[in-house]
């Protein structure tokens, strides 16, 4: 189960990269220099994205003590903040790789991916399994 589901991941990471590479039109030269960034933001990207889904599905009962969620409310803010500064700190390293008419179609192109992928998922639970 583990495997298939590192095998699925790998898959929709090959296509994404396709994807971007393509809809980017990047030069040879832009893409040697723009995927190392681009693996890097994602990376910490998916840190503070892990740290903020931990948080949420700890969440801690209305019933716990004011202190106790005013520090939940902190982190939940401070999480978010985060991702805001890495959005910001990544939009210089960007462009100095890519042009601004790339990185807007960087992310347009990121949520057309989530959006084909989500289709594509939807699409594949609501078919009948193949027999064969």
């Amino acid at each position: 189960m583990a495997q298939n589901r590192q095998a699925s991941r790998e898959r929709i990471e090959t296509a994404k990269i396709g994807f971007i590479t393509n809809r980017l039109n990047l030069t040879s030269e832009q893409a040697s220099t723009f995927w190392p960034v681009y693996n890097a933001y994602e990376d910490k990207k998916q840190q503070i994205r892990q740290s903020l889904r931990k948080l949420k599905s700890a969440n801690t009962a209305l019933t716990a003590p004011d202190d106790a969620l005013m520090n939940n409310l902190k982190e939940l803010m401070s999480l978010k903040q985060q991702e805001v500064d890495l959005e910001k700190e990544y939009l210089t390293k960007f462009l100095k790789v890519i042009n601004p008419r790339q990185l807007t179609e960087l992310y347009k192109t990121e949520q057309d991916f989530r959006e084909e992928l989500l289709k594509t998922l939807r699409e594949r639970r609501t078919s009948p399994r193949n027999p064969n």
